[in-house]
C-alpha cells in the first residue's frame, strides 16, 4: 500500500447500501432502549442546522429556532410520527421538511414553546447544536426562502460530514500532515507548490500528487457514502449529487 494514501480498500469498504441512515431512522423509532436514543442523537447531529436554518429564515429568533428544532426531533418520537416512515416512500430529508414546516405550523399560535419531553429524556443541546458538530452554510441571500436555507445548510452538512470522516482516516493512518496540506478543508489551503510540499512531507513531488489525487478520489466517495445514506438505489444516489451540485451552485 502506498503510504502517503489513507489505509482502506476497494474490496474492504462497506457496501453502500448496507447500513444507511434509513436504518438509523427506523430504529429511532423506538427511544426506549439506548439504542434508539443513540439512534435519535445521530439524527440530531446530522438534520440540526438544516431545520434550524429553516425555523430562522422562516423569520423565528434564534432561540425560539433552536427550541423548535430540539421539539420537533422528540415529538416524533412522542406521537410515533415516524412510524410511518420507511425507505419506499422516498427521501428522508424531504419527509423531515415536510414534517417539520407543519410542526412550525402548528407552533405559530401558541404563546411559548410546548413543554419538551412527553415522558422522554431531553436530548442535549450539546449534542444537537454543538458548533463544532457541522460547518455553518454561508448566509443566505435575502431572497432565499426557508426551503433553500435548509437545502444549502443540507449540503453544507453532507459534505463536512464526508471532510471530516477523510480527516479521521488521514490521522488512523498518521496522514494528518498529507490532510492538512492537500485536504478539502478551507484551512488546507495552501500557497506552496509540489515541490516545496514534497520535502516537508517527505515525498517526492510524483508521490505527492498521487496522494493529492487519491486523497480527492476518497473524498468523493465518502460524499457518494453520505448521500446514499437516506436514499435506496443508485440513481437516487446520482439524483441527490446533482441535486447538491446545484443547491451549492446557487
Amino acid at each position: 500500500m502506498n503510504p502517503s494514501e489513507p489505509n482502506h480498500s476497494e474490496h474492504a469498504a462497506p457496501a453502500i447500501f448496507a447500513t444507511t441512515r434509513w436504518t438509523v431512522v427506523l430504529r429511532a423509532r423506538d427511544a426506549s432502549d439506548d439504542d434508539g436514543r443513540a439512534a435519535l442523537e445521530q439524527l440530531c447531529r446530522a438534520y440540526w442546522r438544516p431545520l434550524r436554518a429553516f425555523a430562522l429564515r422562516a423569520g423565528h429568533s434564534p432561540e425560539d429556532a433552536e427550541d423548535f428544532t430540539q421539539d420537533f426531533f422528540l415529538r416524533l418520537l412522542s406521537r410515533d410520527a415516524l412510524s410511518n416512515v420507511s425507505p419506499d416512500k422516498g427521501r428522508f430529508r424531504n419527509f423531515l421538511l415536510v414534517a417539520f414546516r407543519n410542526f412550525l405550523a402548528d407552533q405559530r399560535d401558541k404563546a411559548q414553546t410546548a413543554k419538551r419531553g412527553g415522558g422522554v429524556r431531553p436530548l442535549s443541546l450539546s449534542l444537537a447544536a454543538s458548533d463544532g458538530d457541522v460547518d455553518a452554510a454561508p448566509e443566505p441571500a435575502d431572497s432565499a426562502t426557508p426551503e433553500q436555507a435548509f437545502e444549502r445548510q443540507w449540503a453544507h452538512t453532507l459534505l463536512h460530514r464526508a471532510r471530516a470522516r477523510l480527516r479521521a482516516e488521514c490521522v488512523a493512518n498518521e496522514r494528518l500532515a498529507l490532510y492538512e496540506a492537500l485536504g478539502p478543508d478551507d484551512s488546507s489551503a495552501t500557497e506552496e507548490s509540489y515541490e516545496q510540499l514534497g520535502p516537508r512531507l517527505g515525498l517526492s513531488v510524483p508521490a505527492l500528487k498521487s496522494a493529492a489525487f487519491r486523497l480527492r478520489k476518497r473524498y468523493r466517495e465518502l460524499i457518494r457514502d453520505e448521500v446514499a445514506e437516506t436514499v435506496t438505489s443508485t440513481d437516487d444516489v446520482e439524483e441527490e449529487l446533482r441535486h447538491m451540485l446545484r443547491v451549492l451552485e446557487s
